[in-house]
């Protein structure tokens, strides 16, 4: 106020007073904040500068979470890929366990249950994605990670498919063919008259058959089955039971035909050229792809070719992970650097602001009493009146 004069000593003490206040208040904020720059007007560069890392690690924040489900990807991923492997693990265990029986009946259910581990499997790489991305779901499934905040530093993971097996990009593994059963006629007559031979009629009775004769019933790998020889009184009866006890067949005879049904193609051949004026006799079915050995062989190749296929494509999502989790880790430790950067630009060392509170309130207090003295010396004209 222009109007009111004061002393030289009054004024002086008074300016040190405000002068201490307004310290007291920049310390009260450094305090209260933590920091010793909290806007552009206290240090124009090392809030700038410290505004600038603090955003960079802002960034590399965000990224490190889009790092993170990445990561879950790429694990869902494996845990697919190690399932599907015990599955297919367990389809070779079906093929060598048809290639160790002569059962064709036995056979043809092994590669029933070899069909359904393979609709597992397709089953199973449908059920590996992560947050709607599945690395086994083939295309429109490809993985982008980015590492920096210009997109300059990135990685690429390619999807594989394995939700269709018969893919040649993936497993390569066909399902198998399951037998249907089918039937064969064989033409009984006596002799060379039309009259049909029954159950109880000497097989030989037909001129197709004669005593000495020998009957071979194979599958369709070749292997010998049973065998009946045909003797002066062996009856339609013994054949029909032959068939019967055949796994997977059987005979049923209606006027002069004898009917064998049988689950896969069943041959009966005679050492009698003249049998059902054919060599053999082989039930019209469809075998399954476990019929024969060599298709078993080929099989249980297949099923390696997919295995090393798997371990491979395990292999590169083990070197992706790697690396996606080795840039995650460098990306934490970088934040950590950049935040500690900003804080030594802008954080306020808490012990020394306590200690120049400290002081400052010592000093207010000594220009309170220094400014009261001058005030009284002021006053001293008044013991005139």
């Amino acid at each position: 106020m222009a109007d009111i004069t004061l002393s030289s000593a009054v004024r002086t003490n008074l300016s040190s007073l405000q002068a201490t206040s307004s310290l007291m208040s920049t310390v009260q904020e450094r305090l209260s904040t933590g920091k010793k720059v909290n806007s552009a007007l206290d240090n124009p560069n090392s809030f700038f500068t410290a505004k600038g890392l603090e955003n960079r690690a802002g960034d590399l924040s965000t990224l490190l979470d889009d790092m993170g489900q990445s990561v879950q990807t790429l694990k869902a991923a494996d845990k697919g890929i190690e399932a599907i492997s015990d599955l297919v693990d367990a389809a070779k265990a079906k093929a060598n366990q048809a290639q160790q029986t002569s059962s064709q009946s036995e056979r043809n259910q092994y590669a029933k249950e070899y069909n359904e581990l393979l609709t597992q499997v397709e089953d199973l790489a449908k059920d590996a994605g992560y947050k709607g991305k599945n690395l086994l779901g083939g295309t429109g499934n490809d993985l982008s990670v980015t590492f920096n905040e210009d997109g300059t530093s990135s990685l690429s993971i390619s999807s594989v498919d394995y939700t269709d097996t018969t893919l040649s990009t993936g497993l390569n593994l066909s399902d198998l063919t399951e037998a249907t059963s089918g039937t064969s006629a064989i033409t009984l007559t006596n002799g060379t008259t039309t009259a049909a031979l029954t159950g109880g009629s000497l097989l030989t009775a037909d001129d197709e058959f004669t005593a000495g004769d020998t009957l071979t019933f194979t599958d369709a790998n070749g292997t010998e089955i049973s065998t009946l020889e045909v003797t002066a009184t062996t009856t339609v009866d013994d054949l029909e039971a032959a068939i019967d006890a055949i796994d997977g067949a059987s005979a049923s005879l209606s006027g002069n035909t004898l009917t064998t049904t049988s689950e896969f193609k069943l041959s009966i051949s005679s050492s009698n050229s003249g049998f059902n004026s054919n060599a053999t006799l082989t039930t019209n079915g469809t075998d399954s792809s476990f019929a024969t050995d060599s298709s078993i062989d080929s099989t249980i190749s297949a099923l390696k070719s997919a295995q090393d296929s798997l371990r491979s494509q395990a292999s590169t999502f083990g070197t992706n992970l790697s690396i996606v989790e080795n840039r995650q880790d460098f990306t934490k430790a970088l934040i950590n650097t950049l935040e500690e950067g900003a804080g030594k630009l802008t954080l306020a060392d808490t012990n020394e602001e306590g200690a120049n509170l400290l002081a400052l309130q010592t000093q207010q207090t000594l220009a309170s009493t220094s400014l009261s003295l001058a005030a009284q010396a002021d006053q001293n004209v008044l013991r005139l009146f």
